[in-house]
């Protein structure tokens, strides 16, 4: 798991199993950007909302293909982080997937792009080619 700031976290695949540690260490919500069966064995989604649900977190499924990102995934991971009420846990293959959704849900909030892509670096995340985006999302192109 790495931290992005005090209201993301991003990561690799999680299982169902780990949801009961991310709510003991504090987490509202968890968002999947991960599409399922994008590779053997790994946890389908139902069954980690299953458990998010069952322990009072918030679940999302904003799954990220190769294809990209599109302006409906960005306005729902920017409504996950909005409404979590606390800090989110977004996961994917890798957690760049997340760490990119993250930006440029944050740039459509007005974020200053030079400070988003300075946590993400900060996290191990090289996020730098997508500040066209993020400037054209933040107002600041």
């Amino acid at each position: 798991m790495r931290t992005i700031d005090e209201t993301i976290s991003v990561s690799a695949q999680i299982t169902p199993a780990d949801v009961t540690e991310l709510a003991r260490a504090g987490f509202k919500a968890i968002v999947n950007n991960r599409p399922d069966e994008e590779e053997p064995g790994q946890p389908e989604g139902d069954a980690i909302r299953a458990v998010a649900q069952t322990l009072g977190l918030s679940y999302h499924a904003i799954p990220v293909t190769h294809a990209g990102f599109s302006m409906p995934q960005v306005e729902a991971m920017r409504a996950a982080i909005e409404g979590a009420g606390g800090p989110v846990f977004a996961y994917c293959r890798s957690g760049t997937r997340s760490t990119n959704l993250w930006a440029l849900a944050e740039a459509s909030r007005g974020g200053d792009p030079e400070t988003l892509i300075g946590k993400a670096a900060q996290a191990g995340y090289d996020i730098s080619g997508l500040r066209p985006m993020l400037d054209a999302l933040s107002g600041k192109a």
